[in-house]
């Protein structure tokens, strides 16, 4: 089986771009994907899953110049975990998903 992660949602907030060292560039936004069901008693219920997003090079250049906050998209690739210290010195994870595609859906 391959890491694969197909994810349509609504962009949460201004995409963060990094140009880095050696002309790489790299972009952090969130992506909130929505599901809806019905109960066997008829309530109807919307959940929201947020996806942290990272792209890289190609894909951040595209999310630069297309993608603003709640603009609809979807998006292709692999699901990452790392961890890190943060300043207080305490391990922090985080879980993203790393795009190596990108469908502009709404304008």
């Amino acid at each position: 089986m391959k890491n694969s992660v197909q994810l349509i949602g609504h962009v949460g907030q201004e995409p963060e771009i990094k140009n880095l060292d050696g002309g790489k560039k790299l972009a952090y936004f969130t992506l909130a994907t929505n599901e809806v069901y019905y109960r066997e008693n008829g309530d109807k219920v919307e959940k929201t899953e947020w996806h942290r997003v990272t792209a890289w090079d190609k894909i951040a250049d595209i999310i630069e110049r297309f993608v603003t906050k709640g603009k609809e998209i979807g998006i292709e690739g692999k699901l990452t975990h790392r961890n890190y210290d943060d300043k207080d010195g305490n391990k922090r994870y985080i879980t993203e998903v790393i795009a190596n595609e990108i469908l502009l859906i709404s304008k």
